[in-house]
């Protein structure tokens, strides 16, 4: 890995797992590193919607003149240690080391193996809110959807790995700490640089979109992910689309390819895999002048990406009698407080409910400027 030519600052090494974590590095770098000698290595899911948009973010982040480097992180039982070995060097060389995903033990085990002085924790959606919240209480570090439940066999041997990240993500002596984030952050951390992530590069590298009429809805995994019942999901999506006029579904890349032909028969919604990221699909358009979404990051993200256009966001809350009996007990609240402080940060407004569907509070909505 060589410095890249004309490069200026420390080197840095980034890591990402998901395609919108590789956006947030390009965004970072946009507005506080740019011309930064900087690494981005791609710890590869096995999932083909995930590693799909992951290679066009790749080409992407190489028309910015960024390096890239592809490992095949879980390819198989011997993967992991390969993986490890091979990036050894390069984390002792970065001066700065960037993060998609606090969370992920993949990640926590390599920050063990760096000193690098200045550490950055970029957005990876609304759990970039609950990672400032448990570092700020000196809380482990547990997912939402998780926390509450107890520990498992794997939580248990692995606890010594995410204690030690979780030291490493504190501030002290000549460490730096950055969390880059269009979230809303509360509680920082002392001594943590909290920047505002506003979706510069996204704006100025593509559109501004053609704006059709009616609704486009926005898919959530909270199914996949066992926090919402399936069939509760599926009725308020078809109300949804019905009292909206919506005719697309964005599906998100962890949608179940089952549930999502179900749910085209059901609502005659014609479903769309996006091919990237939804900030920058959206961005790129056509997208309709409505934007229906559940409780998710983007209902942060797009008012953001979508600045300067007629766009209108709207949020559907979750009702409580939707959730599974698996759900965690911090689902409901994390839920309720995306929705919140997407309110809050955006200027929200009420819209017609959802009829139909017992329960469902209705539906909020933000103007994309």
């Amino acid at each position: 890995m060589s410095p890249r030519a004309g490069s200026t600052g420390p080197h840095t090494l980034a890591f990402v797992e998901s395609p919108v974590q590789l956006l947030n590095v390009l965004e970072w770098a946009h507005a506080h590193a740019p011309g930064a000698d900087l690494t981005l290595v791609v710890l590869s899911p096995v999932d083909p919607m995930t590693r799909g948009q992951l290679r066009r973010m790749c080409g992407l982040a190489r028309e910015e003149g960024h390096q890239v480097r592809w490992e095949e992180a879980r390819g198989g039982p011997g993967a992991p240690l390969r993986t490890v070995g091979g990036l050894t060097a390069a984390l002792r060389r970065a001066d700065r080391v960037v993060l998609g995903d606090p969370f992920s033990r993949y990640v926590q085990l390599l920050l063990t193996l760096t000193r690098a002085p200045a550490l950055v924790v970029v957005d990876d959606g609304t759990a970039t809110m609950e990672f400032v919240g448990q570092l700020a209480r000196g809380e482990r570090l547990v997912r939402w959807h998780r926390k509450g439940g107890r520990p498992g066999p794997r939580d248990l041997l692995l606890a010594p790995v995410s204690g030690a990240a979780r030291r490493r993500l504190t501030p002290g002596g000549r460490r730096t700490v950055e969390v880059f984030s269009a979230m809303p952050v509360d509680a920082t951390p002392p001594g943590v640089t909290v920047r505002a992530h506003t979706f510069a590069w996204t704006r100025d590298r593509f559109g501004p979109p053609r704006v059709t009429g009616g609704a486009d809805l926005v898919g959530t995994s909270l199914v996949e992910t066992g926090v919402v019942d399936a069939d509760a999901y599926l009725e308020a999506v078809r109300s949804l689309a019905r009292t909206h006029g919506a005719t697309r579904y964005f599906a998100h890349r962890r949608e179940s390819a089952a549930k999502l032909h179900r749910m085209a028969g059901a609502t005659g919604l014609e479903v769309v895999r996006p091919d990237l990221p939804l900030e920058l699909v959206a961005r790129r358009g056509p997208v309709a002048r409505t934007v229906l979404s559940f409780p998710s990051t983007v209902v942060h993200t797009l008012p953001l990406a979508l600045s300067g256009t007629t766009v209108r966001v709207a949020v559907c809350d979750i009702d409580p009698a939707w959730l599974t009996d698996g759900a965690s007990p911090r689902a409901r609240g994390f839920l309720a407080g995306v929705t919140r402080t997407a309110r809050d940060a955006h200027r929200l407004t009420a819209v017609p409910g959802v009829p139909g569907v017992p329960g469902v509070p209705g539906a909020r909505t933000a103007p994309a400027v």
